[in-house]
């Protein structure tokens, strides 16, 4: 019962006390009409046995029809004197006659021959003589049945009706609620300021609605005090990190080191990347939207975009005896933000450097109105169970789980493309392989989005190598 919709529950609990009421209803009607109904047949016939000993003859006309009512005038042991309408024999016995005439009323119901159905029978002593007059109940029966048929027929009838009224009922009832629960589905921390609507009737339904907007004004503000921290914080450490690089770049450049100590610079530069690349992440997940990544599309030449992201790479994969290449073809336009273009393939060769083998392959290729960009290496590639959740925040596979890195990589490349009206999957096959489908042309974005792309270009937003997290 409990797994039932409110609305339908409420209705077989309407119908159920429908029933109980009706069942009351037909039960103290019958029993009101049986008492009148007996008192009624009683008093008619104290009436005829009155008659007939005020007359001291049964043939007098209170004796009824022949097939309904009779009277009997009888000797105190039981004989009959007298008898007139349709009954057949003495109405009373030996024992029961010499009680009357002792002086005691009987009154019993029994079946009597001549007489349809059972018969009430009256009896009173008078002057040594016994007087019985009975009636028929048949009359009385047929009324009481014909009332249960009523209840029968009409209950069921009555019951549906009122089922049909309680589910109207309860769905108005639940209307506000499933206005509520309809705005719910579309309501997001980061659509603005939305609220569930509230019925008119000041009830408890409002109630529930005024507590459930002030819980989601709490979560948004709080949501908006996190993503204002994460930007802030992000941005701050943008300047000290790229110091540091600088400063470690210079001592590099100045050599004279012990390998030793050179390795150590190296590593500690290759840090600074990964941490720079955090601080974008987080920069880009904290002013990131349902609709995707503000961005600033233009013209882009593939050829040269790859060329870019491969130079950027390309000492770290020397270091590690790998190499990057690049399969343009004939090059081809792209409208994207650049920024963020070479963001997401930034971050998708840095998880091919630290966890693919082989040589890397930056590839782009025309595709069903629009262009697809891939990344891909020789290693083992996606486990079946995490290529389910790869782009999810903060998935892990089981290798990067055993290195440095946060989960952002790919969630963050599949927040650029789908900025950009486009999409990011992974390949199947071997190797790993992750592909980026853009259209071709400028997407219909509103003004909005566009000025957002604006504001995140003036505040210097550079891509940064990855930050090493598949």
């Amino acid at each position: 019962m409990s797994r039932l919709p409110v609305r339908v529950r409420l209705t077989a609990a309407f119908a159920v006390a429908m029933v109980l009421v009706l069942a009351g209803a037909g039960l103290f009607v019958y029993l009101r009409l049986k008492a009148d109904l007996d008192e009624s047949v009683t008093a008619g016939l104290h009436s005829r046995a009155g008659a007939v000993l005020a007359a001291s003859s049964a043939s007098a006309g209170a004796a009824g029809d022949a097939e309904e009512g009779f009277a009997q005038l009888l000797r105190p042991d039981g004989t009959v004197r007298d008898t007139s309408g349709g009954i057949r024999g003495a109405a009373l016995g030996g024992s029961e006659a010499r009680r009357a005439a002792a002086g005691e009323e009987l009154l019993v119901e029994r079946k009597v021959p001549g007489i349809e159905g059972t018969a009430r029978v009256l009896a009173q002593g008078s002057g040594g003589s016994v007087v019985a007059v009975g009636q028929s109940l048949q009359d009385r029966d047929d009324t009481l049945g014909n009332v249960v048929a009523s209840f029968a027929i009409g209950g069921p009838i009555a019951v549906i009706l009122a089922s049909l009224l309680g589910y109207a009922l309860a769905s108005a009832g639940l209307r506000p609620v499933e206005a509520m629960r309809r705005r719910a589905q579309e309501v997001s921390l980061a659509g603005g300021d939305e609220r569930l609507p509230l019925p008119a009737a000041h009830d408890e339904v409002r109630r529930l609605g005024e507590t459930l907007n002030e819980m989601l004004e709490r979560l948004g503000r709080s949501f908006e005090r996190e993503r204002r921290f994460v930007a802030d914080a992000s941005h701050e450490l943008r300047t000290p990190v790229a110091v540091i690089k600088a400063e470690l770049e210079a001592a590099l450049r100045a050599g004279g080191h012990d390998p030793q100590v050179h390795e150590a610079l190296v590593a500690s530069v290759e840090e600074c990347d990964h941490l720079a690349q955090l601080a974008e992440d987080l920069l880009v997940i904290a002013r990131a939207t349902e609709a995707g990544v503000p961005v600033r599309p233009e013209s882009l030449d593939l050829g040269e975009l790859l060329d870019r992201v491969r130079g950027r790479f390309a000492d770290r994969a020397s270091e590690r005896g790998r190499t990057i290449r690049v399969e343009a073809g004939d090059g081809g336009l792209v409208y994207a933000d650049e920024l963020r273009l070479r963001q997401a393939l930034g971050n998708l060769v840095d998880n091919a450097l630290r966890y693919g083998q082989g040589e890397i392959v930056l590839r782009s290729r025309g595709a069903a109105s629009g262009l697809e960009l891939e990344v891909s290496d020789e290693g083992p590639g996606f486990t079946p169970d995490f290529a389910e959740r790869a782009f999810e925040r903060f998935a892990r596979g089981d290798l990067a789980r055993t290195r440095d890195g946060t989960g952002l990589g790919l969630s963050i490349a599949r927040a650029i493309a789908e900025g950009h009206g486009g999409r990011a999957e992974i390949v199947p096959g071997g190797g790993a392989t992750v592909r980026i489908w853009l259209p071709a042309g400028p997407r219909d974005a509103s003004g909005s989005s566009h000025m957002a792309g604006v504001a995140s270009r003036s505040q210097g937003i550079d891509p940064i190598p990855g930050d090493g997290t598949r």
